[in-house]
């Protein structure tokens, strides 16, 4: 049939369908949609739908009314409304709101040219190509839309169109785009430029979308020439309204459904696998807010090991904030995840042993020892934390990264004091974390009058504080007199006498030392049978006075001063200058 005579039936049939309408023509068709019913007539159509021509040849022609079922209809009852009203010739808009629905609906109705010269489906294409896809907006209400009428829309091809639309606009407007031979390539500074740029305004248009399109039209975007470092402010934005509602920043019963929990699981994982790699390209704040979902929600490991990496890379960002993740175990076990910190933090220190250069070292590693000092200090307080935990998460922190030991002598403080009941083996070892040497003068002061530390390390850190005023003394040359604890003898009259001199005044120093020790456990042991005894009687009545506490420092203090005024002995001042490790809390 030629095109001419297809417009002139068209035109009759039009003509004729709106005759059937204005002259109310009782209805010879019923057509089931859904839970809805339509009482229509068959002229109109059948002049239009191949399909709805095939099922009314098909049903009973025994009584006047045929009946029709159209339950699959992509859009439903809506969508076969405006169909009909096509049919009718019934005048409506078409909108990118209700496109995708008559672009599906035509398709499965056959309402194609081949049965009406400017049928819907034509009409459809043209609004498409038209006006739906020719803007960014109006092609992301239009995909959203179509997310609805799968798979119908997939087959018709509208959801690859669609993102291919997105992203040939998105990369037009974009300031990621096609900038990297600005910069020679160099992406890690374009990132560190970028990065306080505002977002694109049609990144939170896409936030719409489900995560598996969400994810296409991003890749899409990227095959365009869009640079993956500019996907962070859109994923940003995706999982901050995907993720909304989740209680990851306290512990508690999950209030979550397994249903709902599976979908942001799947919405994590997806985001997590988009994340750029460069540096700085996320902010270390929105890193640790993923982490936390991703242990609030269980997903895989690979997904929490690849944040706990992305975490590392940028430690030197990190603030005590986004160290302190809640632990979820529900068990009773520490309030912050300690493992997860200490992976991280081993994951650092293996970028600085392989020499990456995504990681500069020497800017960071002040900063990462006094983060993690601050963060050893918060879990100290908690009573769930063992030793071995306390202790293994310490002996991580580089050594070089700690100028002075003051911040980890004071989480050591709140941890003896949390811990009272440990024993004195372990509270030992927590205090060997410390090298009392990089004691600030003010922290040896508190030291030296903490019941806490084990009587070894009070000792210590009297030593090491007599050895470092006598340093000062000397490099200074003051003539005026010091003070009585470092007063030097007079000069003897030779080098042995000098000498036999100093070893006499260190056997006395030892005998002391071991006389007040022994007193010191006379008087814990007599403090112990008071407080067990029914009639408690105080030391005073008994005619025993008790140790006063500072005895046993001035004697101490002032003992040390006499040690070695002039230095160390020749014999053994290289091995005298730290104490060895297996008498580390002695000074003989």
């Amino acid at each position: 049939m030629s095109a001419k005579k297809k417009e002139l039936m068209s035109s009759a049939m039009k003509r004729t369908s709106e005759w059937i309408s204005s002259q109310e023509i009782p209805s010879d068709v019923t057509a089931h949609v859904g839970e809805a019913s339509f009482s229509l007539h068959k002229f109109p159509l059948v002049s239009k739908s191949g399909f709805i021509r095939k099922l009314v040849s098909e049903s009973n022609n025994e009584s006047d009314i045929s009946v029709i079922g159209i339950h699959e209809i992509p859009g439903g009852a809506e969508a076969f409304e405006m169909a009909a009203k096509f049919c009718y010739g019934i005048n409506f808009e078409i909108t990118t709101e209700n496109i995708a629905m008559l672009r599906c609906a035509a398709e499965y109705l056959e309402m194609t040219e081949e049965h009406s010269v400017g049928n819907l489906l034509g009409r459809a294409e043209a609004y498409l190509n038209e006006v739906a896809l020719k803007s960014l907006s109006s092609s992301i209400t239009v995909l959203h839309k179509a997310e609805d009428l799968l798979p119908m829309a997939e087959r018709v091809k509208l959801v690859s169109r669609c993102i291919d639309a997105i992203a040939y606009a998105a990369c037009q407007e974009s300031q990621f785009c096609c900038t990297a031979s600005s910069n020679g390539g160099n992406n890690e500074v374009s990132v560190s430029q970028n990065k306080q740029l505002a977002v694109d305004w049609w990144a939170e248009d896409l936030t719409v979308l489900r995560i598996d399109t969400f994810q296409r039209v991003l890749i899409a975007m990227m095959a365009r020439g869009f640079k993956q470092y500019g996907l962070g402010p859109v994923l940003m934005l995706y999982a901050q309204k995907a993720l909304r509602g989740l209680e990851i920043f306290g512990k508690g019963t999950k209030k979550i459904e397994p249903k709902q929990e599976h979908e942001k699981r799947v919405i994590l994982e997806t985001i997590v696998s988009l994340l750029p790699r460069e540096r700085y390209a996320m902010s270390v704040s929105f890193l640790s807010m993923l982490l936390r979902a991703a242990i609030y929600l269980e997903t895989t490991v690979a997904c929490r090991l690849d944040l706990e990496k992305r975490m590392a890379l940028q430690l030197g960002q990190a603030v005590l904030d986004d160290l302190l993740i809640p632990s979820y175990s529900f068990t009773g076990d520490t309030l912050f995840d300690i493992d997860t910190v200490q992976r991280i933090l081993m994951n650092y220190l293996e970028f600085e042993v392989e020499g990456n250069n995504a990681v500069d070292i020497a800017t960071d590693m002040e900063r990462i020892g006094k983060l993690m000092e601050s963060y050893l200090a918060e879990i100290a307080s908690d009573r769930n934390v063992n030793v071995p935990k306390f202790i293994g998460l310490a002996e991580l922190i580089p050594e070089q990264s700690r100028v002075t030991e003051d911040g980890m002598y004071r989480a050591i403080d709140i941890y003896l004091k949390a811990h009272p009941n440990i024993s004195e083996v372990e509270r030992k070892k927590v205090c060997s974390l410390m090298d009392c040497q990089k004691l600030s003068r003010e922290a040896c002061a508190h030291a030296a009058q903490n019941d806490r530390l084990p009587v070894q390390t009070v000792v210590q850190v009297l030593y090491y504080e007599q050895q470092r005023i006598r340093d000062v003394m000397k490099e200074t040359d003051i003539p005026t007199d010091p003070p009585p604890s470092i007063l030097p003898p007079p000069k003897p009259t030779s080098y042995n006498e000098e000498l036999s001199k100093l070893k006499r005044e260190n056997q006395d120093l030892k005998l002391e030392l071991l006389k007040m020790k022994m007193k010191l456990k006379e008087y814990e042991k007599s403090e112990m049978g008071s407080s067990n005894s029914n009639s408690p009687v105080s030391a005073v009545s008994m005619g025993k006075p008790p140790l006063p506490k500072k005895s046993f420092m001035s004697s101490v203090s002032k003992k040390l001063g006499r040690l070695y005024p002039f230095g160390i002995s020749p014999h053994n001042a290289r091995g005298r200058t730290k104490p060895p490790k297996d008498r580390r809390h002695s000074i003989s």
